[in-house]
């Protein structure tokens, strides 16, 4: 969702600035412009520069938060918990660009690893397109959240990596397809 059209902001709401991450407050009544409404969080420009608003703050921008998964009650195998996690994974994306974190080639490892008989921890490693982006944390936190909130998965941990060095050819054929690259 993209909008050439002025949201007044509804209420006082704290935003990340892109792409350095500084924390700021964005002041009820100012005027924002949706760019980016992907994986449930939103990139905004007020006043000429960029925001990222988490998605539990849709209510700020006029709009619906999104629905949180409900548990099913049947047991989880490793098999199924381990599609939903690259599921989950594909629903982060980075403010600035419009195509999830698997695709432009960000995740580099995932592993389940067995806590009980029905729950996991999952270790997360991934990197960025460039080093000094101050989104990671944000990104990483975005990860971790996400992750955590399935069904039988109990503890995660994201590790942010640069080895090896991202680049363009590490992303799938659809992103560079989105993005223009082809």
């Amino acid at each position: 969702m993209n909008s050439s059209e002025s949201i007044a902001i509804a209420r006082d709401v704290e935003a990340a600035m892109i792409p350095i991450g500084t924390k700021v407050t964005l002041q009820k009544g100012e005027q924002a412009y949706l760019t980016q409404s992907l994986g449930g969080s939103y990139t905004v420009v007020v006043n000429g520069n960029m925001f990222r608003i988490e998605g539990k703050d849709a209510d700020a921008l006029g709009l619906a938060p999104a629905a949180k998964p409900v548990s099913t009650g049947t047991p989880i195998t490793q098999e199924h918990l381990e599609k939903e996690i690259w599921n989950q994974l594909r629903t982060c994306y980075d403010p600035e660009i419009p195509v999830n974190i698997v695709d432009l080639g960000l995740i580099y490892d995932c592993h389940l690893a067995p806590l009980d008989s029905s729950a996991y921890r999952v270790e997360v490693k991934m990197t960025l397109t460039a080093p000094g982006c101050g989104m990671g944390p944000m990104l990483a936190q975005d990860v971790q959240n996400k992750v955590l909130g399935l069904e039988g998965v109990d503890d995660v941990a994201v590790e942010l990596v640069w080895d090896p060095p991202w680049n363009q050819a590490m992303m799938t054929e659809a992103a560079k397809l989105q993005l223009g690259l082809l």
